[in-house]
């Protein structure tokens, strides 16, 4: 018993003398948005260290989908526990990673600018209030469902703005969502009279960046993932996605198709994948004289 106890004990001190843990903060913050007229709230991770470490991080947003928040990818998607691992484990930089709220689909819909506002407003305050990069090699963005929707925007629209980017069954129906995506009922895109508004979907999607993207040579590479049963088909959307870029990015685009639905269960499992992707494009932290 007392070579048991003495084994348990000594187990114990291994672990406590293993080093500390890595444990990121993570905090919800808000501005006053010039663009919305009103403020503009996001949940912000900060690596461990990132108080006294005296460097700049890649920073990394994280969109959440149709009808969400800012507080999703936290509550929801286990974003400090996972990304704490990754880093321990050293399979992705040091990151700060910004999680915006937003009333659209990442649109300057029928409701608020919320591209606008994400351009023009929430970039530079994160980059003004933080120690983040402030060039391409150090962004990247994703987002799950309607987030994945406003990722693929996003970086079409401006390739020189990202570094990497994770579209996690996105939302980016084409030609039109299906019936029962909610798209069809978010004020994004119902008009004054209460109806769908077809016209905009098609000019909001990126499928109007698509061959501008494809014209020219900077490309964004991109992480898709999709649920094998997905009520809104999302499979079906990513692998079109994928097609329609692999010729243009074939060494920097990848697919994965995982068990499950259009649901957490699916966006927590491949959270991971996402952000060692996006990771591996990324700068790492440089000290802020640089």
């Amino acid at each position: 018993m007392k070579l048991r106890l003495h084994a348990l004990l000594l187990g114990v001190v291994a672990l406590l003398l293993g080093g500390p843990a890595v444990a990121g903060q993570v905090s919800h913050q808000r501005f006053a948005s010039e663009t919305l007229g009103h403020d503009y709230p996001y949940t912000i991770y900060l690596p461990d260290g990132y108080a006294v470490s005296n460097q700049r991080y890649p920073v990394i947003y994280l969109l959440h989908g149709s009808f969400g928040s800012d507080r999703d990818w936290a509550s929801s998607g286990n974003l400090r526990t996972v990304a704490d691992r990754l880093i321990q484990q050293g399979r992705i930089p040091p990151a700060v990673i910004v999680m915006p709220g937003s009333l659209s689909w990442w649109v300057d819909g029928h409701n608020e600018a919320a591209r606008t506002a994400f351009f023009d407003d929430l970039m530079p305050h994160i980059e003004a209030s933080w120690h983040v990069h402030e060039h391409r090699e150090g962004r990247a963005v994703g987002g799950l469902s309607a987030g994945g929707y406003g990722t693929l925007n996003f970086i079409m629209e401006r390739p020189e703005l990202f570094a990497a980017a994770a579209a996690l069954s996105p939302a980016s129906y084409s030609p039109m969502p299906p019936g029962n995506s909610s798209a069809r009922r978010h004020p994004a895109f119902v008009d004054d009279e209460g109806r769908f508004d077809p016209v905009l979907w098609s000019q909001l999607n990126y499928t109007a960046y698509l061959d501008d993207y494809l014209a020219q040579s900077q490309v964004v590479p991109l992480y898709l993932s999709a649920g094998n049963r997905d009520p809104l088909d999302a499979e079906t959307h990513a692998r079109r996605i994928y097609r329609e870029l692999v010729d243009h990015q074939p060494e920097q685009l990848m697919l994965e198709i995982l068990r499950g639905g259009h649901t957490w269960r699916v966006w927590r499992t491949s959270l991971p994948s996402a952000l060692m992707f996006m990771g591996d494009y990324l700068d790492p932290p440089r000290p802020l004289e640089e």
